[in-house]
């Protein structure tokens, strides 16, 4: 049904970063508001670019300077190609990106400025599955190999049962968007970066926490074997190990414009800060600061940044309170 993409080659080297997950085409509406049911608005502008939680993840860790391997589906048509195109213009590796029978997917994203609300047609990303990882030698070797496996929940849960048996490195998961994953995955997983509001479906709660003690009594209810960073957004971010006592990490003061794929390159960059030999709260501090620079700039692939591009941490930045 799918062939591999022949598009990227071997990489010369094993990939440090492996992104399996989702490569979508972003059509993105800018409102002045969410309508209502039945309602009909006007939009204020038309931007079409490539996206998905995969893509924007494997492309912000390639800016970070890490050789990244990604493994994903498009469908045979212009969309899938010029995702595929931007891919490798940024560096990475596609030997694992197949050509499916499936449209490339979809998302329609409503931007309020700087929150958007978005709604996804999978498309090729069905293809994404268990037999998907296992049956294809490319994936499996760029799953086996990377140092880091990097996963979300845009593809089927099937793919992440396929990477937490493959893997030989770290594996993250980014259970986003918000839907239950079986703990029988999900507790093979090294660390788990869910928001608040994942969290909350994670541990089938019907509110997400409020309060900073809310969210680290709900990591604790999961019983996850590993180490959990909850992202909380202008509120920064709670590291909560294995071992050990939670620890609140602050968000970075920005004026924020865009904060499309802001979760996507703190994922990235906290595995890049993994990488580096950072702790786990060390690597969340980067990842703070990747994510803010990422606020500041329009779109969601176009607002990645590269590492130079990161400023050092600076008391000021901090945000105060947090």
């Amino acid at each position: 049904m799918s062939a591999d993409h022949g598009s990227g080659g071997a990489p010369a080297h094993a990939p440090e970063i492996t992104v399996v997950g989702s490569l979508n085409m972003d059509v993105r509406l800018t409102v002045d508001r969410i309508p209502r049911s039945g309602e009909t608005i006007s939009a204020t502008g038309l931007k079409r670019s490539p996206g998905g939680k995969g893509a924007n993840q494997a492309v912000a860790a390639a800016r970070l300077g890490r050789r990244v391997a990604m493994v994903g589906a498009v469908g045979d048509d212009d969309a899938g190609r010029e995702i595929t195109a931007r891919l490798v213009a940024e560096g990475l590796d596609v030997t694992s990106v197949a050509s499916s029978e499936q449209p490339t997917g979809t998302a329609v994203i409503l931007w309020e400025q700087p929150e958007s609300t978005i709604v996804i047609e999978a498309g090729a990303n069905g293809d994404v599955d268990e037999s998907f990882v296992d049956s294809r030698d490319s994936a499996v070797r760029a799953v086996t190999d990377a140092q880091v496996v990097l996963c979300q929940c845009e593809t089927p849960l099937g793919s992440l049962a396929a990477v937490t048996r493959l893997a030989t490195g770290t594996t993250i998961l980014n259970p986003a968007p918000a839907v239950p994953v079986p703990a029988e995955i999900r507790d093979w997983f090294d660390v788990l970066v869910p928001n608040r509001f994942e969290l909350a479906t994670l541990a089938g709660a019907g509110e997400a926490p409020a309060s900073l003690a809310d969210v680290v009594a709900m990591v604790r209810g999961l019983a996850f074997p590993g180490d959990v960073v909850v992202t909380l957004g202008a509120d920064g971010s709670v590291v909560v190990p294995r071992d050990g006592l939670p620890t609140p990490v602050p968000a970075v003061r920005v004026d924020a414009i865009d904060t499309t794929a802001a979760g996507d390159s703190f994922c990235a960059a906290l595995a890049d800060g993994l990488l580096r030999g950072e702790d786990l709260v060390g690597a969340a501090r980067w990842a703070a600061r990747v994510a803010a620079v990422t606020t500041t700039r329009d779109g969601a692939i176009e607002s990645l940044p590269l590492a130079h591009e990161v400023p050092a941490a600076l008391p000021e930045d901090v945000a105060p309170g947090q």
